[in-house]
């Protein structure tokens, strides 16, 4: 594979046990720049960000799409734009490694959009709760009747094409991010693949899955954003 430009945006709150092993375990000689957006963290996630060879930048308006966006921005007003654009969350629960297998298909195949699918990988047990397996298929369920596009997952770990991206025109700014992204995808008719990557127990606690409030709030938005687009 030839190697195109690769900007990695991570959105980290309350990572500071996580992000650095993150950002160690990204292959740096396919990726020109890693972007730590610290979301209004209470630790020392943009110090450990900073230590490392990231971009750090702090994002205080909590809210995942929140900080994905403060990462779109930086890359707008660099002087460069790049090929490819993989999200990756800071939580160290997906294998930074497996970057290549979400670019491949983007560089061979001319493919827009690549989900990591956690249910075609192999994922440690407990490392999703029975709620987020019953919600992914649920979501994919209803983006198959309603959009006729078939989706396995709603991952965060997620690659591209930087124009793709541009023409979609992400506005959600919390969790109905990674599904906003797959709708409109969909709506747009562009190529979008899912391919299996493994996922593990995340470092620390969950700040949707492992409380009520965040889990309910995510399902919600996730339901609404998949009807506002119809």
């Amino acid at each position: 594979m030839s190697k195109p430009d690769i900007r990695v945006i991570i959105p980290a709150f309350n990572e500071q046990n996580a992000v650095g092993l993150v950002i160690d375990e990204i292959p740096k000689d396919w990726v020109s720049e890693i972007i730590v957006v610290d979301n209004g963290s209470t630790d020392d996630t943009f110090e450990q960000a900073k230590t490392r060879s990231a971009t750090a930048l702090k994002e205080p308006n909590r809210g995942y799409g929140n900080a994905c966006l403060k990462g779109m921005s930086h890359i707008a007003s660099s002087p460069t734009k790049p090929d490819i654009v993989v999200f990756l969350d800071g939580d160290h629960s997906d294998y930074p490694e497996q970057l290549l297998d979400l670019v491949k298909p983007i560089i061979e195949e001319e493919v827009d959009l690549v989900i990591g699918s956690r249910a075609l990988g192999e994922k440690e047990k407990g490392s999703m709760t029975p709620q987020q397996v019953f919600g992914n298929w649920l979501a994919t369920a209803l983006i198959k009747l309603f959009y006729q596009k078939k989706y396995t997952d709603l991952g965060p770990f997620r690659a591209i094409r930087y124009e793709s991206l541009i023409e979609i025109g992400m506005n959600d700014r919390t969790y109905g991010w990674t599904v906003e992204m797959q709708l409109k995808a969909a709506k747009l008719n562009l190529q979008t693949k899912d391919v299996p990557v493994n996922y593990r127990q995340r470092i620390g606690v969950s700040k949707v899955s492992g409380t009520i409030r965040g889990t309910l709030g995510a399902g919600y938005k996730i339901i609404y954003t998949i009807f506002k687009y119809l």
